[in-house]
């Protein structure tokens, strides 16, 4: 990995979050990628959970101040910025005040889904494409977990296809067990049409369920990691189609190697 570049996208990270196998993997990765030289970027959205003054969060103004549309809406995007001291990485966080302020991550006290995720993921999506842009920094790689980011192959594929600085980066999606039940928003579709990718050709969003998200996230994607032992089957049967090389499912004690040569071999060859 001696010198490539890795940007990983993710919904949740740990120390920020509680640990469970998406926040976890989510350290691990970047963590042996800058152990071996390589150069890395991590985002994550700023959850009101996350506790800043703890974590030392602190905003970044040069990268703040530009507006998002989300659905003919302006939507202000705010950078912050911390580091996890044992490491020396660097983690930007993707804020604004009405998608993220709240204090919990997808779901209120009841367990119920709220109700703008849809657009949280839009806005997660195209908020760390716009501050990679601005930090002019062109991905070898760009390795997505967890479904919060699970739009952002599909954004770099139709709303930044033209965008050269990320012409050669190859899209790499963990897909991790199922995590939510029930489905987004139904409108989701046409949000996401609004930016000008046809309806068609994301049609299984119709209904935004947690192996439909995904599924869109694989079509999009240049290679895919299993990183579950337990995948929905319809889900792994729709990877077996494509024709995109894949990475069984390694326990978390042997994943840096399989990890390493899968970049290397499958994914930048």
């Amino acid at each position: 990995m001696n010198g490539k570049k890795v940007l990983f996208v993710s919904s949740e990270l740990v120390p920020y979050l509680p640990e469970n196998e998406v926040s976890h993997m989510s350290y691990e990765a970047p963590r042996m990628v800058n152990s071996n030289g390589g150069q890395i970027r991590i985002f994550m959205p700023r959850y009101g959970n996350i506790n800043e003054r703890r974590h030392q969060l602190h905003e970044v103004i040069r990268l703040s101040g530009m507006n998002l549309v989300i659905n003919d809406m302006d939507m202000p995007l705010i950078i912050k910025v911390a580091s996890i001291p044992r490491e020396r990485i660097q983690v930007y966080f993707i804020d604004n005040e009405e998608y993220f302020k709240r204090k919990a991550t997808f779901a209120d006290k009841k367990g119920e889904l709220f109700p703008d995720n849809d657009q949280r993921a839009i806005f997660f999506a195209k908020g760390v494409m716009e501050t990679v842009k601005k930090l002019n920094w062109s991905p070898d790689i760009i390795h997505v977990h967890g479904w919060m980011a699970s739009l952002l192959p599909l954004y770099l594929k139709k709303y930044y296809a033209d965008e050269p600085l990320f012409a050669d980066s190859k899209i790499v999606l963990s897909v991790y067990g199922k995590t939510f039940e029930g489905e987004l928003d139904k409108e989701m579709i046409k949000r996401i049409a609004f930016d000008g990718i046809p309806e068609e050709e994301i049609a299984s969003l119709e209904n935004p369920s947690y192996n439909n998200l995904l599924k869109v996230a694989v079509d999009y994607s240049d290679a895919i990691i299993l990183a579950s032992e337990e995948i929905p089957e319809d889900l792994t049967t729709h990877i077996s189609n494509q024709e995109k090389p894949v990475l069984g499912y390694v326990p978390i004690q042997e994943f840096e190697e399989a990890y390493a040569n899968f970049y290397n071999t499958e994914v930048l060859k």
